[in-house]
C-alpha cells in the first residue's frame, strides 16, 4: 500500500492568527501533523509515501528531508496552482495499484483510519473509497450524496436532502482513477471536488466510509479541536 500527502498549501491565515509554524510543521499534542501522518501511515503497512511541498517553505521541505531517514518518503518540492494538481504530480510517481491521499490538515481517529483501509483492501468493485463524516466543520465543506449502501451518488457545493455527510480529505483510489486525473488536467480542470465529480461521469465505482469525526486544521482554534478529539475521542463542537 502506497500513501501519498498533499502538503503544498502555504497556511496563509494560520499565519494570520499567529501560528508560527508552517502547517505541515503545527503540532497537535507535540506531534507535528507531517509526522502523524507518516506514523500512522506506516503503522498502516506503507511501503512508501509520496509528499508534495512547495519552495517557498524550505523549512518544511527541511524537515521532510530528515523523515526520509525515518520512512521511505519521495518528496517532490514543487508549486502547484490546485490540489488537484498536486495530486497530479504524485500520481506520476505512484505504482501500487491501491493507495491513500491525503491533505497534510486531515485528524482523524488512529483506529477508525485503520478499519478505513483494511476496508478498502477488502473492496475488490470500488474504485474510489471517499472518507466522510457527518461532522460540519468547515467554511466549505464538499457535500455528498449517498445511497443506504454508501454508494456516492453526487458531490454537491450545498447540502441537499440526500447528503448525510462531507468529505473528510481522506481518499483511497485504484489505479483506475489515474485517466480520469489526467483527461482532467488535460482540459483544464482544477479543484479536487471536480476531480471527484468527474469520477461518477467516468462510470467508475465511488463509496464511502464513514469516520465519527474528521477535523481539519484551517484556522488557530482548529489545533485546540483536533487535540481534544484525539486525546478524549469525543467530538468537539463545531
Amino acid at each position: 500500500m502506497e500513501y501519498a500527502i498533499i502538503a503544498a498549501g502555504e497556511g496563509s491565515r494560520l499565519a494570520r492568527e499567529g501560528v508560527p509554524q508552517p502547517k505541515p510543521l503545527v503540532p497537535v499534542n507535540g506531534e507535528p501533523l507531517i509526522d502523524r501522518l507518516c506514523r500512522i501511515f506506516m503503522q498502516n503497512d506503507a511501503s512508501r509515501i509520496h509528499i508534495i511541498t512547495h519552495n517557498r517553505l524550505p523549512e518544511v521541505q527541511c524537515h521532510i528531508e530528515k523523515l526520509q531517514q525515518r520512512y521511505p518518503i519521495r518528496l517532490i518540492v514543487k508549486n502547484t496552482p490546485s490540489s488537484m494538481h498536486s495530486f497530479y504530480e504524485l500520481a506520476a510517481g505512484i505504482t501500487a495499484e491501491r493507495f491513500c491521499l491525503t491533505t497534510v490538515d486531515t485528524l482523524f481517529d488512529e483506529q477508525e483510519f485503520a478499519h478505513y483501509i483494511e476496508a478498502f483492501q477488502q473492496a475488490d468493485a470500488t474504485d474510489a473509497y471517499m472518507a466522510v463524516t457527518d461532522f460540519v466543520d468547515d467554511e466549505k465543506p464538499l457535500y455528498i450524496e449517498t445511497d443506504d449502501a454508501l454508494h456516492i451518488r453526487a458531490f454537491c457545493d450545498e447540502p441537499t436532502a440526500q447528503s448525510r455527510y462531507v468529505s473528510g480529505g481522506i481518499y483511497a483510489f485504484t489505479q483506475a482513477v489515474i485517466p480520469v486525473l489526467k483527461h482532467g488536467i488535460e482540459s483544464g480542470m482544477s479543484r479536487m471536488r471536480n476531480f471527484q465529480r468527474s469520477l461518477l461521469t467516468a462510470g467508475l465505482s465511488v463509496d464511502a466510509h464513514s469516520f465519527s469525526c474528521i477535523v481539519d486544521i484551517d484556522h488557530a482554534a482548529d489545533i485546540a479541536k483536533a487535540e481534544t478529539f484525539i486525546l478524549t475521542h469525543k467530538r468537539p463542537l463545531p
